[in-house]
């Protein structure tokens, strides 16, 4: 299932679609070598692809974490970036009021998974008409995030997607219930798998999440079998230097060989 997204190929063959990026913009460079990245990848694989990246961060652990270059700066970025390669972009919102703000730069707002349950921010990315990608909270059952769901539509007609992205396992670590997707996929909405932040491992000593990069692969192949409409990946050039979440992202050089084993397996179905 494909969402009802401009840029987004309805013609395209029988592919999930991609939302991948990186964490956050870090400057104004990077943004556009990934993004080209990606773009080439899309275009020889026949996948569609949205791109993501946070222009502001505000789940951090510690008050000296990186949470951006500034608001408006990146959300010229990513609108710059949809511009350059004609591809959709996705982004996160925090509070209500940065909902309106937010649509005018990009075609999907995202719902962090632990704002998933904030009416009023619900209610603000439904009001903008846009598409409103929801990630299901670590601490909710799929079905509840059926109510997620209704809250978005009460206040707009823009198209609605889940993500599954874990369930918290003790203090420090997630684990993902394969089951989730069959079962959010019946709210009648397209459902995505994010195979990056699925393997961190939160509340670390240090106040930096760490992560299990090497389970990326593992975690893609099981989605796609299961039949996750969409796979979402946070991908950088050099992940230990990243300035957030570097412990669970893919590198770039490593994204297109780990897309063709799981178009292989999203053909065998």
């Amino acid at each position: 299932m494909l969402p009802s997204i401009p840029g987004i190929s309805h013609t395209a063959s029988g592919n999930f679609f991609l939302i991948a990026g990186p964490c956050i913009i870090e400057n104004e460079r990077m943004p556009f070598e990934i993004a080209e990245v990606l773009a080439g990848i899309s275009q020889r694989l026949n996948i569609p692809l949205i791109f993501k990246a946070s222009y502001r961060k505000s789940n951090r652990s510690r008050i000296d974490s990186f949470t951006g270059i500034g608001d408006l700066e990146g959300l010229e970025i990513l609108k710059a970036v949809g511009s350059s390669f004609g591809i959709p972009v996705i982004t996160d919102i925090h509070q209500p009021e940065e909902a309106a703000l937010a649509a005018e730069h990009v075609d999907v707002l995202q719902i962090p998974a632990f704002l998933c349950r904030q009416t009023d921010l619900l209610l603000a990315a439904g009001a903008t008409g846009k598409a409103v990608n929801i990630k299901k909270g670590q601490f909710l059952s799929a079905e509840a995030m059926g109510f997620a769901i209704e809250k978005v539509r009460s206040s707009g007609r823009g198209q609605v997607m889940l993500t599954e992205r874990g369930s918290m396992f003790g203090y420090s670590d997630l684990v993902v219930d394969i089951r989730n997707i069959p079962w959010m996929q019946a709210h009648g909405v397209p459902v995505i798998a994010d195979i990056t932040h699925s393997l961190q491992q939160p509340n670390q000593a240090g106040g930096v999440s760490g992560g299990l990069p090497g389970l990326i692969t593992t975690m893609g192949r099981a989605a796609v079998a299961a039949g996750a409409d969409g796979i979402f990946i946070e991908t950088h050039p050099n992940p230990p230097a990243a300035l957030s979440d570097g412990a669970n992202m893919l590198p770039l050089d490593q994204l297109e060989a780990l897309l063709m084993s799981l178009v292989r397996i999203r053909k065998a179905l």
